[in-house]
């Protein structure tokens, strides 16, 4: 049997997963609030369950796995599903200072919100939180090559949203995503316009 964390060393890294849970919680919510509020549960149902995790083993792992099925619980009490809209482009990554680094990561930002949901949380948790497949494939519920292949996937389908300037099928309830999109793109394309005259 696996030895349990100490509790001031288990408090040391559960805080400093706090940011983490909260980028995943935007990804699963696409709201600010709604994300802060799930990763502010997810530490307190942790630290009550403290004792069930493992030293040796991935605390964002472990954490991920609460924070998704408390989503999960949530939506399906809710009856109620997320649409990403304007608050995705709500600073889920950070940018440097760099004017130019700040609209590619808008670019990016927007092709993630493109994504099948799916994809995306398969991805996010791979690239941005670091986990392993297998990893993921546990807290998703579903077989580890069906995880390479969302990851797969989301890769092939932000290339081609990014680079090839594909967009994807409109999602339902999207309209107002796909408008604000256009509106961006055309104003900056106008700014680059009257920039370079």
């Amino acid at each position: 049997m696996a030895d349990h964390l100490p509790a001031d060393r288990f408090e040391e890294e559960l805080l400093a997963a706090v940011p983490f849970m909260r980028a995943f919680g935007r990804t699963l919510t696409g709201d600010i609030e709604q994300a802060e509020d799930l990763a502010q549960e997810t530490v307190l149902q942790a630290w009550r369950c403290r004792d069930q995790f493992h030293a040796g083993t991935n605390l964002r792992a472990w954490l991920s796995t609460i924070l998704r099925n408390r989503f999960y619980s949530g939506q399906r009490r809710r009856k109620w599903r997320a649409e990403y809209d304007a608050e995705i482009i709500e600073r889920t990554l950070v940018a440097p200072d760099d004017p130019a680094a700040n609209v590619d990561l808008e670019d990016v930002r927007r092709a993630l919100a493109m994504l099948p949901d799916f994809q995306r949380e398969a991805l996010i948790l791979v690239g941005a939180g670091g986990l392993s497949y297998e990893e993921v494939a546990n807290i998703m519920g579903c077989p580890v090559g069906t995880v390479k292949s969302r990851v797969r996937r989301a890769r092939d389908e932000l290339q081609a949203i990014l680079y090839d300037g594909r967009r994807l099928g409109a999602k339902k309830g999207a309209g107002a995503l796909d408008s604000l999109i256009f509106d961006f793109d055309r104003i900056r394309t106008r700014g680059a316009v009257e920039a370079a005259a």
